[in-house]
């Protein structure tokens, strides 16, 4: 509980000294603590039950490490993938493996999101102050949430992470007038800091994951879905030249404080440095990957190998080759090219089955706190896995901690209420 509420408010070090260690404190030495003491204890007796041991979920995380370790012994930077694969574990087992356990005290659940949103929402007010400072102008909203978070993408992915949560923790039972207005006082707070961090990925995930909820609410049947996603390949392939000219003249800049522009230049792939900055560091990782496609350049080593790999009419202004301004900026396409096919593979299946198992769940649990309180951590999810389509950000504390967190109290529900206790309606 104590990492979880330092998490919002940890700061990387990185920033402040002179070298190239990334470290985040105090979070990552606590973890790193609580990891020796999980292994200490594992050698005196086994803390895992069978059936979360084999749990779909679980093994895919067991098989994604060992890919990793795997990955890391064929590295060409393998100190650099050694030190990913162990901030791995230190992230996975100490908040999910321990976490399922913790969380099976049903009350941790609730104790878990509160702790984390009381210090998140310390750092929205201190964005927001020095965002007022400077005027609010969008210049400014890209760095005034530092040094908590890097910068306002990462910002707007974890508010729009945790904003669906408010609102179960608002519905889920009845409260007190007090925690009510503080809960609203909240939402109306972090949706404010979604609004101003101008992160176009953090509104666009968020409408996703209403239309996902309206879906589930009103029981949409899969086959209905896959008919209306079919019609729609078929017609962008029909239509594919019209719709590339349109883009193509489409000139509306990320860098305003106009809300129309700003959404419109989601759909500027031509002028805007943000948008062809994010294609060309796709392109790098998908030539990296044909380049080794089996088990890659290693983990973690994406920032050190992809600049030979751009192409000169794919860089920007904002391009480098030094690797100071991020990653593959995807979840998906990064451990395509650090790790292979299968790297990719096993983190696409990891995001489908947490969907899954948690729609399903949902579904077949009873109504009351937990359930309420499971479908807007779904939607959570939901916001993040498709936020991670356009940037990655889980080697960082403050989306894995709650990443792997929501994930450990979904496969606990699903093992409290197994499918063959499926309700009558």
């Amino acid at each position: 509980m104590l990492i979880v509420f330092f998490t919002p408010i940890s700061i990387n070090i990185e920033e402040f000294v002179s070298s190239d260690v990334g470290l985040f404190v105090p979070t990552e030495p606590l973890l790193f603590g609580m990891l020796l003491l999980m292994i200490f204890n594992q050698l005196k007796r086994n803390q895992f039950d069978r059936a979360f041991l084999i749990h779909p979920i679980t093994l895919i995380f067991i098989a994604q490490l060992c890919w990793i370790f795997l990955t890391a012994l064929t590295s060409t930077h393998p100190l650099v993938s050694f030190k990913f694969l162990l901030t791995k574990f230190w992230f996975i087992i100490p908040i999910y493996f321990f976490g399922v356990h913790f969380f099976k005290e049903e009350k941790n659940v609730t104790r878990f999101l509160w702790l984390y949103i009381s210090t998140l929402a310390i750092v929205v007010v201190y964005t927001l102050t020095n965002h007022a400072i400077n005027g609010f102008d969008e210049a400014s909203g890209h760095w005034v949430m530092f040094p908590f978070f890097k910068d306002h993408t990462s910002y707007g992915a974890i508010l729009a992470l945790m904003y669906p949560v408010l609102f179960g923790l608002l519905f889920s039972k009845k409260r007190g007038p007090l925690v009510r207005l503080t809960l609203i006082f909240l939402i109306v707070l972090l949706g404010v800091g979604i609004f101003m961090s101008y992160t176009r990925a953090a509104w666009l995930s968020l409408v996703g994951a209403f239309a996902i909820y309206l879906l589930i609410r009103f029981k949409v049947r899969f086959r209905y879905l896959a008919i209306v996603g079919l019609a729609g390949v078929l017609y962008i392939a029909a239509s594919w030249t019209q719709i590339m000219h349109n883009l193509e003249r489409n000139r509306s800049e990320h860098a305003t404080e106009n809300l129309d522009e700003r959404i419109e230049s989601i759909a500027n792939i031509s002028t805007d440095a943000s948008n062809l900055e994010r294609l060309n560091r796709w392109g790098s990782a998908i030539r990296m990957w044909q380049e080794r496609p089996i088990l890659g350049w290693g983990p973690g080593t994406y920032a050190m190998e992809y600049a030979p790999f751009q192409l000169a009419s794919g860089k920007t202004i904002i391009s480098t080759n030094s690797g100071n301004m991020g990653n593959a900026h995807s979840e998906y396409l990064g451990p395509l090219s650090e790790q292979g096919l299968l790297g990719m593979l096993l983190m696409l299946l990891l995001v489908g089955y947490i969907m899954y198992t948690g729609i399903t769940l949902y579904i077949r649990m009873p109504d009351g706190e937990m359930r309420i309180i499971l479908i807007t951590l779904v939607l959570g999810l939901i916001t993040y896995f498709t936020h991670g389509i356009l940037n990655n950000y889980l080697d960082t504390d403050k989306a894995t901690i709650t990443v792997w967190g929501m994930t450990a109290i979904i496969v606990m529900l699903d093992l409290k209420y197994p499918k063959a206790k499926k309700r009558e309606d």
